[in-house]
């Protein structure tokens, strides 16, 4: 460690790590205000380090992806697909909505809140 030399004292020279560009979206900042709310001994942690932002960058990622391959998968197991969105408008809209909210229960069961 390095120190300057300020009137009679030593001040050491100190730089915060660099932070990710990228913004914290939905998934990303649940994380954080889980972390901060019940986890405060790791969120104070990976403030320290720095590690907090590409921490729930990642985890925003993985839950992005996580929720389109489940949505994915249920919609075809559900035999939500094309022919039904033209045939019957209302009703591919309220299963789809019904598959996102189960996805979206898994992925923050499985990834944010943990």
């Amino acid at each position: 460690m390095t120190y300057e030399k300020n009137g009679d004292y030593l001040i050491p020279n100190l730089t915060a790590n660099e932070e990710p560009e990228k913004a914290l979206t939905k998934y990303g900042l649940m994380r954080k205000n889980f972390l901060k709310e019940h986890r405060r001994g790791i969120y104070q942690g990976m403030i320290l380090t720095g590690e907090l932002k590409a921490h729930c960058l990642q985890i925003q990622e993985q839950a992005e992806q996580r929720m389109e391959l489940l949505t994915g998968q249920m919609a075809k197991s559900e035999g939500v697909n094309e022919e039904l969105k033209a045939a019957d408008q209302m009703r591919w809209v309220a299963k789809m909505n019904n598959i996102r909210h189960s996805a979206e229960e898994i992925v923050l069961t499985e990834l944010i809140y943990i």
